[in-house]
């Protein structure tokens, strides 16, 4: 089996293929492609990850190119982890809107509309390109903002599409640490959009512990602590009681804006600006002959779990075997609020067709006017990137 992954220069990528690595011989791997635009970047991450990988697992090539073509032939999944415009856009979309007083942040406002518009154009053109060469193949999608391109992507059906971000994986493992119990036990009931996501339901072997668990991490918050394992679920403890759900930590832009601006302000360097750091001292790593290992910087640079959800979407896809994960997909009438045609993240059973949505119960009133005016801003966007009518997105 071969796997293409496009953006294969991202400091990402050795947390990918070390996963990968891990997992060879169940999956049957024996090629991984790494395309990017940036020929310095990827011959430094392309080295260094096949240095690795020939550790882990020798019989899988790892191999570099700057042909898309190349990299996509023959592919049965293609990863999608692309930056146009690199770490500089970025700062440019957090500076922008801090300085109109609303949250500069690659994925929320008005630097998660331009990334998208940005990328939207050039992912369509790999999947229309993957639709050639790798007929069949699954697109699993990373880059952000990962709604809003996964639902291009969705509308376009050049390949068939899952939107795949760490967040719920991440919270699966974080409330098992704090419930003192395995991750496979868990099971959450989480709908939403990407980033705009509520985690509804905690099933520990069929039981729901979200009632418990929210006085439990409320009653932590009101005494000014933090719940141990949970490190992102920093919100009021009346609004967690309010709310009766457990809300993604990006609600923060949301729920919190004028307190998150204000930190923002006050930080002596914006997000962009510190990955810029990190990744300058991961690349610097990668770049030594020496290394053959991950290096502990990479913790730094976010994406815990990364390479896990990828798998757990591999496996499920290559071995047909209906798991229950939370990815991004067609809506499809699972969430009767919303479009049909609208990109949602919620759980599915995961198999050889894709993703299929688990019919939801009816958003709460709480959080259904927040999803569908988000949603409909998405739509629009995706509409403006595709068109490219500047009055979809003025």
């Amino acid at each position: 089996m071969k796997i293409a992954v496009v953006g294969g220069g991202s400091t990402y990528s050795p947390e990918l293929l070390h996963g990968l690595a891990e997992r060879a011989q169940a999956l049957g791997l024996d090629e991984v492609a790494l395309y990017d635009v940036s020929p310095e970047r990827l011959a430094v991450v392309g080295a260094f990850s096949a240095r690795m990988v020939a550790k882990l697992a020798p019989r899988v090539r790892v191999r570099a190119t700057q042909g898309l073509d190349d990299a996509l032939e023959g592919a049965a999944f293609v990863v999608t982890q692309i930056r146009v415009g690199g770490q500089a856009a970025r700062l440019a979309d957090e500076r922008m809107g801090l300085r109109h007083g609303i949250i500069g942040q690659e994925t929320t406002g008005p630097g998660g509309m331009a990334k998208a518009l940005r990328t939207i154009p050039v992912l369509l053109g790999v999947a229309e390109r993957a639709a050639a060469r790798a007929p069949g193949c699954t697109l699993v999608n990373f880059t952000n903002p990962v709604s809003i391109v996964t639902e291009a992507l969705l509308g376009q059906g050049a390949v068939r599409t899952v939107g795949l971000c760490n967040i719920p994986i991440s919270q699966r493992m974080e409330l098992a640490a704090h419930l003192g119990v395995r991750p496979e036990d868990v099971e959450l009931d989480s709908v939403g959009l990407n980033h705009l996501s509520f985690v509804r339901g905690v099933f520990v072997k069929g039981q729901d512990v979200l009632p418990r668990l929210i006085e439990d991490v409320s009653a932590l918050l009101q005494s000014g602590t933090k719940p141990k394992n949970i490190p992102d679920l920093d919100f009021p403890a009346e609004l967690i009681r309010s709310l009766g759900m457990i809300p993604s930590d990006y609600l923060r832009y949301f729920f919190m804006a004028p307190e998150t601006i204000a930190e923002q302000r006050a930080q002596p360097k914006l997000r962009a600006e510190a990955v810029m750091e990190v990744e300058a001292e991961l690349l610097a790593w990668y770049a030594d002959p020496a290394h053959d290992t991950r290096p502990e910087a990479l913790t730094k640079r976010g994406g815990a779990f990364y390479s896990r959800a990828a798998l757990e979407i591999i496996e499920a896809v290559r071995g047909d075997t209906g798991a229950r994960l939370v990815v991004d997909t067609r809506n499809d009438g699972a969430v009767p609020e919303l479009p049909a045609s609208a990109c949602v993240e919620l759980p599915c059973r995961v198999g050889a067709t894709g993703a299929a949505p688990l019919p939801q119960a009816p958003l709460p009133p709480e959080i259904r006017g927040l999803i569908q005016h988000v949603k409909a801003y998405e739509e629009l966007t995706v509409r403006a990137a595709r068109t490219g009518a500047r009055r979809d997105v003025y």
